[in-house]
């Protein structure tokens, strides 16, 4: 599935009919605004910032943007994870408890699917959202927020095979703070592109 930039809107399908099984709930993919991400975390557009500064052009300094929550540690790890084009469902999803997230796509858009924070690993799969998230906008994501890997989201003009997308979480959260749940056939999310809107 080619999923291009230049779309109406994006919608998701839960519960994808197969074998006999019902097409569940619609829902439209939503561009970030302060006030839908908000029960996820944050944002901020670090190509064109819009926040306090210190000093005029020719150097500008745009202080303390966005804070992470890193769970009482003091030591930030950044790592890039390369995303292809993949098939475009939620099959996976994770979550960790002591610290938030960053994701800053760097070469191009991506998609991101979030939930809210549950107790135990039941993932509310009725309540996955997915938001278009802008090259050079960094997320930042809540302690307990539902996530994984960024989609893949290739424009018209743009002819690059992959996205990097820089992460900064505390050091080896991966390995020691990292509940991944892989998701039934019944409960993954199809991202379609709808372009008859």
């Amino acid at each position: 599935m080619v999923l291009k930039a230049v779309c109406s809107f994006l919608t998701i399908i839960i519960n994808k009919e197969s074998e006999g099984k019902k097409m569940g709930q619609r829902v439209v993919v939503e561009e970030l605004t302060p006030r839908s991400f908000s029960p996820f975390g944050a944002f901020i557009d670090l190509v064109v910032p819009n926040t306090e500064s210190i000093g005029e052009r020719p150097v500008t300094f745009f202080r303390d943007m966005a804070q992470l929550n890193l769970g009482g540690t003091t030591q930030a790890s950044f790592s890039i994870c390369q995303v292809e084009e993949r098939p475009a469902v939620v099959d996976k999803t994770e979550f960790h408890s002591h610290c938030g997230e960053a994701i800053l796509p760097l070469d191009g858009d991506v998609l991101i699917h979030v939930a809210p924070a549950t107790p135990g690993n039941k993932v509310p799969v009725e309540k996955i959202k997915i938001f278009r998230v802008r090259r050079g906008t960094l997320v930042i994501l809540k302690p307990g927020v539902w996530h994984h890997a960024p989609f893949f989201l290739k424009g018209e003009d743009e002819n690059f095979l992959e996205i990097n997308v820089l992460i900064v979480l505390p050091e080896r959260t991966y390995t020691n703070d990292c509940q991944v749940v892989d998701l039934d056939k019944s409960q993954q999310v199809e991202i379609v592109l709808k372009t008859d809107a």
